[in-house]
C-alpha cells in the first residue's frame, strides 16, 4: 500500500475514535461475556490481556490495516535479515543475532555474524567461570568478591535491571555495584566500602571515550594503582573492557585479551544481550545467561512468525499508538507487580524514549503526528500510594501496563496473593470507576485503559521474553511513525556543549552564551 492508503486508514481511525468517545468499557464488558478471549493472547511464556482498553473488533481491524499499510512484513524481515534499517547511520540492527541461540547463520556484508557472537559467548563463559572458581584472581592473588560495572545509559541500565530482577538466580558469591553518574560521590561511595584487592571493574563503553564512564574509570584506576604503590601492572588483573576500541583500551592499561568486543550493529540500549551483559553473566552464571538469551530468542520467533492479531509486541504497539495518536495521551505508565522488577520502568524509559523520541522522519521531514510517549513507572503496590491517584481521578488519560508473575520467588504465599489481588483490583477499578452522587470527591470516572502481562514466574527465560517483547513493540511503533528508532542524535548536542563549558570552566572564563547560562556559569564556577 502507498502513502495515500495509509493516510485514508489514519483518517478512518480518527473518525472511529469519535464514535467511542462516549462509550464506557463497563458496557463493553457487560455486552460481551467473552471479551477477554477476544482481546488476549496467550503463549507458553507470556499472557497479554488487552481487553481493558477502549477498543472494539473494528478498532483492531483498522489498526491492523494501518500496520499492513506501513509495510510491516517487509520492515520486520529487513531487520532480521541484516538490512541497514538504521538509515541515518547506515547500519544494520542486529541485536536479535546476539540471542540467536539456534546459531542459524545471520549474514551481513557476506559474513556470518554468528561467528563473532559465538566467540564472545565462549569468552564470557570462560571468564565468568574463572572468576567464580577463583582461577581469575586479583593482583595480590585474592579471590574476587565484588564486581563494579562502570557505564551509563544502555551500557548499564539493562544489566542493572536484569541483575536486580534475577537475584534468586545469582550463583556466584559476588556482589555487583553499578557506577553510572559523573557525580564522583557514586564512585567514591562504592570504593569506600570495597577492598581493592578483591574488586574487579568492568568498563562498559563501546567507544571507550564516553565522558562520564571514562572519568569514573580513571578514578577507579587511580584507586587500584595507589593501593599497589604505583604498580600499573595491577590494572590487568582488576579491569576488563566491554568495548570495540582496542587502541584506547590498551592505552588505559587493560590487556587486549581482557577486552570483550561487540559490533556497531548493536545499539547501546539493546546491548545487554552482548558483552555489555558480562556483569549479568558473572552474577547469574553462563547457563542462566543463556536462558535469558533463549527467552528473548523465542520472543523474536514469536514476533517474526505469529500473525499480527496473535502477536504480543504488535498488539501492544498498536494499542499504544491508538492512545498516543487518537486519544492525545502523551504518557503511559508501567507498573510491575513484582519488586524484583523495580528497575524495569527505568530500563524501558530509555529503550522507548531514546528510540522513538524523534520529530524528524526517515525522509528528513517534520513528523505530522505525535511520536514517542513519555514513559514512567514504579512497582505496585508502591505506585498505588504515589501517582495512581492521578491515574484514577486526574484530568488526563494515562494508559498503563501491569506486569505480574503468577508464582512468587519467595515462600510467603499470603503476601503474594495480596500483591496479585492488588494488581487485579487496580486494573478493574481503573476500568469500572465508581459512581458517588452524594460525594463528588469520591467519584471515579473509570474508562482508564490498562494492559496486563502475566508470566508464570520471573526467571531468566521469562525476563528475556518480556524484554524482547517491549523492544519489538517500540520497533513497530517507530515503523508506523516512519521514524528511525535506532539513532539517538538528541543525546549528542548536550555532550558537545558540556565539553565546551567544561573547557571554559577550567580556564575560569565563560565563552559566548545566553545571559542565563552566563550568570549560572559565574555562580557555579565562582568567576565573578
Amino acid at each position: 500500500m502507498g502513502k495515500k492508503a495509509k493516510a485514508e486508514i489514519w483518517d478512518k481511525l480518527a473518525a472511529h475514535q469519535k464514535t467511542l468517545k462516549n462509550v464506557h468499557m463497563r458496557d463493553m464488558f457487560a455486552d460481551d461475556p467473552v471479551r477477554f478471549r477476544k482481546f488476549s493472547i496467550d503463549t507458553d511464556a507470556l499472557l497479554l490481556d488487552y481487553s481493558k482498553n477502549i477498543i472494539t473488533e473494528k478498532t483492531r481491524d483498522l489498526l491492523l490495516d494501518l500496520l499492513a499499510a506501513s509495510d510491516f512484513d517487509a520492515m520486520r524481515a529487513a531487520m532480521f535479515s541484516g538490512a541497514r534499517i538504521n538509515v541515518t547511520e547506515n547500519r544494520a540492527v542486529l541485536h536479535t543475532a546476539l540471542r540467536n541461540v539456534a546459531e542459524t547463520p545471520v549474514m551481513l556484508d557476506g559474513k556470518d555474524v554468528m561467528d563473532d557472537v559465538k566467540a564472545v559467548w565462549e569468552k564470557m563463559q570462560n571468564f565468568s567461570e574463572a572468576v567464580e572458581s577463583g582461577a581469575w584472581a586479583g593482583f595480590s592473588g585474592e579471590k574476587i568478591t565484588d564486581i563494579v560495572h562502570i557505564g551509563i545509559g544502555g551500557s548499564a541500565l539493562g544489566a542493572d535491571m536484569a541483575i536486580d530482577a534475577l537475584k534468586n538466580f545469582h550463583v556466584a558469591k559476588l556482589s555487583c555495584h553499578f557506577v553510572t553518574n559523573v557525580d564522583a560521590i557514586e564512585i567514591c561511595d562504592v570504593m569506600r566500602r570495597l577492598n581493592p584487592e578483591t574488586t574487579l571493574f568492568l568498563i562498559a563503553s563501546k567507544s571507550f571515550t564516553t565522558q562520564e564512564t571514562m572519568a569514573n574509570a580513571q578514578a577507579a584506576r587511580d584507586w587500584i594503582v595507589k593501593h599497589y604503590e604505583g604498580d600499573m601492572a595491577a590494572v590487568t588483573r582488576h579491569f576488563v573492557a566491554l568495548s570495540t576500541n582496542k587502541k584506547a583500551v590498551t592505552a588505559f592499561g587493560i590487556d587486549a585479551e581482557n577486552m570483550f568486543p561487540f559490533r556497531d550493529w548493536v545499539g547501546g540500549r539493546f546491548s545487554m544481550w552482548s558483552a555489555i551483559g558480562l556483569s549479568v553473566c558473572l552474577m547469574i552464571g553462563f547457563k542462566n545467561f543463556k536462558l535469558l538469551l533463549e527467552g528473548a530468542y523465542d520472543a523474536d520467533r514469536h514476533f517474526e512468525k505469529a500473525p499480527p492479531e496473535e502477536n504480543i509486541p504488535v498488539m501492544l504497539a498498536l494499542v499504544g499508538l491508538w492512545y498516543r495518536n487518537f486519544w492525545d495521551a502523551p504518557c503511559y505508565s508501567v507498573a510491575p507487580y513484582a519488586s524484583r522488577l523495580k528497575k524495569f520502568p527505568l530500563w524501558l524509559q530509555q529503550v522507548d524514549m531514546e528510540s522513538n523520541g524523534k520529530y524528524v522522519d526517515i525522509h528528513g521531514k517534520t513528523c505530522k503526528n505525535a511520536t514517542g510517549p513519555i514513559v514512567f513507572g514504579y512497582p505496585g503496590t508502591d505506585a498505588q500510594h504515589s501517582y495512581f491517584q492521578l491515574m484514577h481521578q486526574g484530568t488526563d488519560m494515562i494508559p498503563a501496563d501491569f506486569i505480574g508473575a503468577v508464582k512468587s520467588d519467595h515462600t510467603v504465599d499470603s503476601q503474594h496473593r495480596m500483591l496479585l489481588a492488588n494488581m487485579l483490583a487496580q486494573a478493574e477499578a481503573l476500568m469500572t470507576g465508581q459512581d458517588s452522587p452524594d460525594e463528588p470527591a469520591r467519584f471515579f470516572p473509570g474508562n482508564r485503559p490498562t494492559n496486563t502481562l502475566l508470566v508464570d514466574a520471573l526467571t531468566p527465560y521469562t525476563l528475556g521474553w518480556l524484554m524482547a517483547v517491549y523492544e519489538h513493540k517500540i520497533f513497530v511503533q517507530g515503523m508506523i511513525w516512519e521514524i528511525n528508532s535506532f539513532d539517538q542524535f538528541g543525546v549528542e548536542l548536550g555532550k558537545v556543549l558540556a565539553d565546551k563549558i567544561l573547557a571554559e570552566a577550567e580556564k575560569g572564563k565563560a565563552g559566548k552564551h545566553d545571559n542565563s547560562t552566563t550568570e549560572l556559569f559565574a555562580r557555579c564556577f565562582k568567576t565573578s
